[in-house]
This record gives C-alpha cells, structure tokens and sequence, in this order.
C-alpha cells in the first residue's frame, strides 16, 4: 500500500453453498405444507378436548380467539391418544425439517433492504411471524415434554397465542409462496436429484431476488445427501419419541421420555404425571376416613370405599394420555358413572362437577359433560390391573373417561356433583 492510498474494504461473500436454491427450499417446504397444519389442527383440537365451554381450558380469556367448541367424543377411546400423540410426535418430528427450512432460506433473512415494495414488505412480516412462532413453539413445547418450566409464565397461555402467531405467519406466507413453491418443485426431477453425485452436483442459477449464491463455493455434499441427512434426523426423532404414544415394545426406544422407558413389573407400574407426594396427598386424606360424597340429588349421598366396592364393578381397557404425548393403555375397573348418578338422584345429568381431595393445582378438578357420564366405560375407578389403584394413581378412587385428555381423569376423587338440565 503506497502512502495516502485508502485501505479497501472488502465485503465478506457468506450463504455460498452450492445446494441453496429454490429446489431444495420447495421440497422442505412442501413436507412442512403437508405436516404442519396436521400439528396445527391437533394442537387446537386439544384445546377444545379440555372442554373450554366449561372453564377448564387454560387460557381461559382468549378474545376473539375463541374456538367453536362441541361435545367432545368418547368414541373411539384412543381419540385424544391419537390426536395429542400425533401434535407432540409429528410436531417433533418435523423440527429437523424447520430447521433445514431456515437454512435453506437464510440468506433472504438478511436481505437488505428489508423490503422495496409493499408486497415485500408483508412478506417479511409474515416471514418473521412464521419463524419466530415456529421457533417459539417449539422450545415451549419441548420444555413443556420435559417439565422444564424455565421460562416463567404459562406454559399454556404463551403456547395457545404463540399458536395463533405462527398460524397467521404460515397462512401468508402459504398464499404468497404457492406459487413459486410449485415452480421450483418443476424446477428439478426427483428423480435426477437422487442419482447425482457430489462431484456432479451444480448449483441453481444466481437470481439477485433469489436464494442461490453468486459466487458458490465447491459442494460438500449432494442434494440427495442433504436430503438424507434431514430425512435421517427426522427418523431419528420418530425412533426416540414415537413410543411414548405407541407403547408396547417401542417404547424402549424412546430414549428421551421425562418418564422413562420401563414400566417395572407391578401393575400399578405404569405413567403417572403427578405423583401423590407431588400433590401432597397424605394418608389421612386417602385412608379410612375419606368418603365420596354425591350431590344434584334431594339430599347428598356419602359412601366409603367398602360401599363403593360392593356395587356392580365394570372393567374396561382405557387409554389414558397426556398433553406432553405419553400414554398407555391399562385395564380398570370400577362402578359406571351413570350408576353414581342414579343413586344421586340424577337419572339423567347434563354435566358433572368431580373434584379431588388435592387442594392445590389447576387440575384438581374437572367438569364432564353428558356424554363422559353415560358411556358404558366411564368409571370412578377403584383398581387397575386387577389390583388396587396405587397413591400416585389416584387411590381410594379416580375418574377414568374414554377419550378424556389424562388430567381430567381426576385422581383421588372426593366429591362429584350430578347436575340436571333445566
């Protein structure tokens, strides 16, 4: 450099992968146009199955927000086993291809200037809304599978709105993408892509509006490598968490569960969200003074467990499932709800009020509608496995619905309250 020359300023060239281009983001793109709103319509369908017509659904004030709601089916039994499996599984499944979706398209993330137009400039308002809720959703909610609540505000509200974000993201950015999304899915063959090798592979064309780079860089990998290593990493996920909700010998894959692999050997050995000595439930609570006491009637009725085991039992095999995805499916018996209810002197109830002996907790309660109550199988359970309930499992007695999501089978139950229709 001679005396009195300016030092140049080079610009730094980044995003120069070879593999970046329209193609690529269309076929991650695609996979998410399938899968996501399959885990948007889950999500919401459990905020629906916690019966928000009844006050129960957390939030409980949504606005303008509020869903249409409608009895919650009791048929087929593993319905919310399915609906919730397939929002927590498939939603954790698809991360892989998120984030392979973000990498794809990082260079648009840092265009400059942000927008030149008002179609643009919406364009990245939706942009931000769809990755920023979708990344949003997913720590929530993996940190909510682990009961890791570090956040510092509720789990269900931040996740309900945060939802509607990224709903509103995604919708925009759908109908301003479809069309250039199924131009480049025409863009390239399928099939060409997966019989190209590394050293054959080529970059797309440099556009100035576009994602591939003007200047690539020598590839790494080929396309069909990328794809295999996001479409691995997705199977992988599927592998270590798919057996919460499935069950049975998959279940020993499923290396990430907050509640383990192993179900041990003793009936009562099965998932449990909240433990009794969580909920501080004593002894004394649960022993040989507690009594079921049944109202709606002309008068209460009182009975104690030895009264309850002495009615007609009825056993049924029940799926119970969670928010977080884990469930299983266990045998339980004990006096149908509709019997309970004719001998409150509610024949024919509308809805019912079950509240447990746990005096803290936002789920120490539970209103069943009228369909939860006259299903043959919806039991006030007294054993599982044809043994007694454990503590942790809601011993002396527990609700247990078919289709109910898992904290709405109220444990440790000690009053119910039959209400009939006007």
């Amino acid at each position: 450099m001679q005396p009195g020359d300016r030092p140049r300023v080079q610009r730094v060239i980044r995003w120069r992968s070879p593999l970046r281009g329209l193609w690529l983001t269309s076929v991650f793109g695609s996979v998410l146009l399938i899968g996501l709103p399959v885990v948007i319509l889950t999500g919401l369908l459990s905020y629906i199955a916690y019966g928000p017509q009844f006050g129960q659904a957390i939030p409980g004030d949504v606005g303008w927000l509020k869903l249409p709601t409608f009895d919650w089916p009791t048929d087929p039994s593993w319905l919310y086993r399915l609906t919730q499996g397939l929002h927590v599984g498939l939603g954790l499944v698809l991360v892989p291809v998120v984030l392979a979706k973000l990498w794809s398209v990082i260079p648009r993330l840092f265009a400059w200037p942000p927008a030149r137009s008002i179609a643009q400039l919406v364009e990245r308002i939706s942009l931000l809304m769809l990755v920023g809720g979708a990344l949003f959703e997913i720590v929530t909610g993996v940190l909510n599978i682990q009961y890791d609540y570090i956040f510092g505000f509720s789990f269900y509200t931040a996740h309900y709105f945060g939802a509607w974000v990224f709903i509103a993201g995604f919708a925009v950015h759908v109908a301003i993408k479809l069309p250039r999304l199924r131009e480049g899915l025409r863009s390239r063959s399928m099939r060409a892509v997966l019989r190209t090798s590394r050293e054959d592979t080529v970059a797309d064309p440099y556009e100035p509006d576009g994602l591939a780079p003007a200047d690539p860089d020598p590839p790494t990998m080929s396309r069909r490598g990328a794809l295999a290593l996001v479409g691995g990493g997705a199977a992988l996920v599927a592998v270590l968490t798919a057996g919460q909700s499935i069950g049975g010998w998959t279940r020993h894959a499923a290396l990430l569960l907050p509640r383990g692999r192993t179900r041990g050997d003793g009936p009562n050995d099965f998932q449990v969200n909240r433990t009794a000595a969580a909920a501080r439930i004593t002894p004394e609570m649960t022993g040989e003074r507690w009594r079921l006491t049944m109202t709606g009637g002309v008068s209460p009725v009182v009975l104690d467990r030895a009264a309850l085991t002495a009615m007609p039992q009825h056993t049924a095999r029940l799926p119970i499932a969670c928010v977080e995805g884990w469930s299983t499916t266990e045998t339980w018996t004990g006096v149908p709800l509709r019997d309970l209810a004719r001998l409150a002197g509610v024949p024919s109830p509308v809805s019912a009020f079950v509240r447990s002996v746990e005096r803290r907790g936002a789920f120490n309660r539970a209103t069943l509608q009228r369909n939860q109550l006259l299903h043959p199988d919806a039991l006030l359970a007294l054993r599982v496995n044809g043994v007694d309930l454990s503590p942790d499992h809601g011993f002396p007695a527990r609700v247990i619905v078919p289709a109910l999501p898992g904290v709405h089978n109220t444990k440790w139950v000690g009053s119910i309250d039959f209400r009939a229709g006007d």
